[in-house]
């Protein structure tokens, strides 16, 4: 995309942002700082209907984002010498076009509400599109989701097709039996969800290791075995993509996957 044609979708989508809540547009001509403003609007932003022109500058704009920052597949992703229904891949989970990608959520559904926080949670609503929080607001009516549980929605602007909600348990450094349980049942909720909906490539994160405090080797540990387990007791054509962000996770699930 023409740097100025972004520009003008930057300025547009924060100015409809700002006149829906009454604010004052920002005076900065800055792309970076017109950004983070934006995504400040789109995370704090309430789940009500917006206006279709909104939708239409926001849509181009993310989508032309991800675009450039490079799309990836699974053919990108490494395969496990030990069972090729199991991946590898280090990367930002928005840019990764496969079937679903697993959402680290809140219990309500509705996303990371702090500003520009680094988290999956807002990472993925904010390239999504504020629609992500409107479909889960209506798909929650205001309920919260089981630890352990887990929902798909629509992708909107992600290159995946859908996202997986789930809810990890917050261990704050000192996982229980019940923690690893409930982490457990996370990857399997995901999978079940993936296999009733007929899908082939899923990509998983690693559920509670953030603000949640899962220790990280345990985590990776859980979800390899967990992932390994449902996949030898279902009869699914399905390969599991474990996602990771660091060098320091995927030094981590290397050794778990045979790499």
């Amino acid at each position: 995309m023409h740097n100025d044609r972004r520009a003008a979708l930057l300025r547009s989508t924060v100015d409809a942002l700002c006149a829906e809540r009454g604010a004052e547009p920002p005076a900065t001509t800055q792309a970076d700082e017109l950004w983070t403003v934006l995504r400040a609007l789109v995370n704090t932003r309430p789940p009500a209907p917006a206006a279709p022109s909104l939708l239409a500058t926001q849509d181009e704009l993310l989508r032309a984002m991800i675009e450039e920052a490079g799309v990836s597949t699974v053919a990108d992703a490494l395969a496990s010498p030990q069972d090729s229904h199991l991946l590898l891949w280090r990367g930002d989970i928005t840019t990764l076009a496969v079937d679903a990608v697993v959402n680290a959520a809140n219990s309500r559904l509705l996303g990371c509400w702090v500003p520009g926080h680094l988290c999956i949670d807002n990472a993925i609503h904010t390239f999504a599109g504020i629609e992500l929080r409107i479909e889960c607001a209506r798909m929650m009516q205001g309920r919260e989701e089981p630890t352990g549980a887990a929902r798909m929605t629509p992708a909107y602007n992600l290159p995946s097709r859908h996202v997986i909600h789930t809810v990890g348990p917050v261990a704050a450094g000192h996982p229980t039996e019940e923690h690893r349980r409930q982490l457990a049942s996370c990857y399997t909720s995901c999978l079940d969800v993936a296999s009733e909906h007929g899908l082939r490539t899923v990509a998983v994160c690693s559920i509670s290791t953030g603000v949640f405090g899962y220790p990280r080797q345990e985590a990776a540990e859980t979800a390899v075995e967990t992932v390994r387990g449902w996949l030898s007791a279902h009869d699914a054509d399905l390969r599991v993509i474990f996602n990771v962000f660091s060098q320091e996770d995927e030094s981590t699930y290397r050794p778990l996957l045979g790499l």
